[in-house]
């Protein structure tokens, strides 16, 4: 299914309790000095130290620049703050901090976004109508493998349905958290959906039991972790989404699977101030995850982009009246283009690029399938917490791509995260660039393809294979 899209955020900010570190105040110290004011509301905001900056260090900046810790990585030298002062910006420095709640509540004429999921109701759900699994030779993988127990792959999503009987086996709830305000929060209703079937049907792709009832995943042997980084509303903001990071190196998970973009800008600027803090903080989370041996598979995006030049962006802000604006090649898409990360792109049943995907040379590492939207049936089967549901868009096929990487991991246990990518890509079965990329009939190229053969920006490495993954 596509990337999620979203709306305006709520102001005020719940402080979920998470086994996770937390900067503490200095003994004596008040949260909020007595020259800074309270107007509110308490916004909330993601603020970049120096890597090495120590816990307490970093708290006393916050205290003295009106605001209140609520987690403080000291791996990445990456906190999350609360103020209600509007000085807190200016006073911890605007070249260091970002508030997508501030930047929501600037936007008054903001309003929900549909979520660009196409959704159709089947009947008579089985794994027989799953042809992408045949596309990707699940099936006969799973005469040989279905993996390992040992491997785990974080949902960073809207949430998983521990009550869905396809993922209940799969499901490790003592590993999963919520990350909605920055910190985790492992009690259950802080990672269980609430709003958006979204989650649940990218787990259903990776792990769902084959069991002989309803779909079945790539790796249905694997255990699955939810990690929810969406708020009601469908947004993705960056402090929820470095949250989802670090818990998963803290985890120890092998894989994380990214189906979305991070809000509000689906091309992050680094040129650009705000824009420049969102793209250290998540790199630097991501990088340290992959330091800790989790390989990061995350969606291209569903906006039929050449990533490699992307021209304009009409989408950002999400959570505002979009503006369109230039972007050049330092504007990326978090976190599919940042480096170690595998870039997903998605295909229809006929191997042919989707339209809606996007691509890139040296964006895209692999494909797999998405969907094709004009049919329900073109779309992909899996599991949602009403049951079963078709949907189409990068989302999709990046969970077919990290659960492949699943059963990599399980038939190599010793792999670590930069290894497991490398082996991602070489078992990938080549796909060229199409000859006429005319899905319409207009006699129009509606994107162009560029590269080799075993190589290019529609398909990068190629499409991802279940039974190479198990077999080489």
């Amino acid at each position: 299914m596509p990337l999620l899209h979203r709306a305006r955020a709520a102001a005020t900010t719940a402080l979920l309790a998470a086994g996770c570190l937390v900067a503490s105040l200095p003994a004596g110290a008040e949260p909020i000095v007595d020259s800074c004011i309270q107007p509110g509301p308490v916004l909330r905001y993601l603020v970049v130290f120096s890597q090495l900056t120590p816990a307490a260090a970093a708290d006393a900046e916050i205290t003295e620049a009106c605001g209140t810790t609520t987690v403080y990585y000291p791996e990445i030298g990456v906190a999350v703050a609360t103020s209600p002062d509007p000085s807190f910006l200016k006073l911890i420095g605007p070249q260091r901090a970002y508030s997508a709640q501030a930047e929501s509540i600037a936007k008054r004429s903001a309003k929900r976004k549909k979520d660009d999921t196409e959704l159709f109701r089947p009947s008579g759900l089985r794994s027989g109508e799953q042809w992408d699994m045949d596309l990707i030779k699940a099936p006969a993988a799973h005469e040989i493998s279905t993996g390992s127990k040992s491997v785990v792959v974080g949902v960073l999503d809207s949430g998983i349905d521990p009550r869905h009987p396809d993922l209940a086996q799969a499901l490790a709830p003592e590993l999963s958290a919520g990350c909605l305000t920055g910190k985790p929060d492992t009690s259950p209703s802080a990672w269980a959906p609430t709003t958006s079937a979204h989650g649940t049907h990218v787990a259903g792709t990776i792990a769902a039991a084959d069991d002989g009832r309803g779909t079945t995943g790539v790796a249905p042997g694997v255990r699955i972790a939810s990690v929810k980084v969406v708020d009601d509303d469908g947004f993705i903001y960056p402090e929820y989404a470095v949250c989802g990071f670090m818990w998963a190196a803290s985890q120890s998970m092998t894989i994380t699977n990214n189906s979305y973009f991070i809000d509000p800008y689906l091309f992050t600027c680094q040129s650009e101030p705000g824009q420049r803090v969102i793209y250290e903080a998540v790199r630097r989370a991501v990088d340290y995850a992959t330091s800790r041996n989790v390989l990061t598979v995350a969606a291209a995006g569903n906006n039929a982009a050449d990533l490699s030049r992307p021209g304009r962006d009409s989408v950002s802000p999400t959570n505002g009246d979009a503006q369109t604006r230039p972007v050049d090649p330092s504007c990326v898409v978090l976190p599919a283009q940042l480096k170690n990360v595998v870039g997903v792109s998605a295909v229809e049943s006929t191997k042919t690029k989707a339209g809606y995907s996007s691509y890139g040379l040296g964006a895209i590492d692999v494909t797999a399938p998405g969907g094709d939207t004009r049919t329900p049936s073109g779309c992909v089967l899996s599991t949602v917490p009403s049951g079963y549901d078709y949907s189409c868009g990068t989302s999709m096929a990046t969970p077919h791509a990290a659960g492949v990487a699943a059963l990599i991991a399980s038939t190599h246990p010793d792999t670590d995260a930069l290894s497991l990518g490398r082996m991602l890509n070489a078992q990938a079965a080549t796909l060229a660039c199409p000859a006429d990329y005319d899905l319409n009939g207009t006699g129009v190229q509606d994107a162009f393809c560029t590269g080799y053969s075993e190589y290019n920006s529609f398909y990068g490495h190629g499409l991802v294979d279940a039974l190479a993954a198990v077999t080489k």
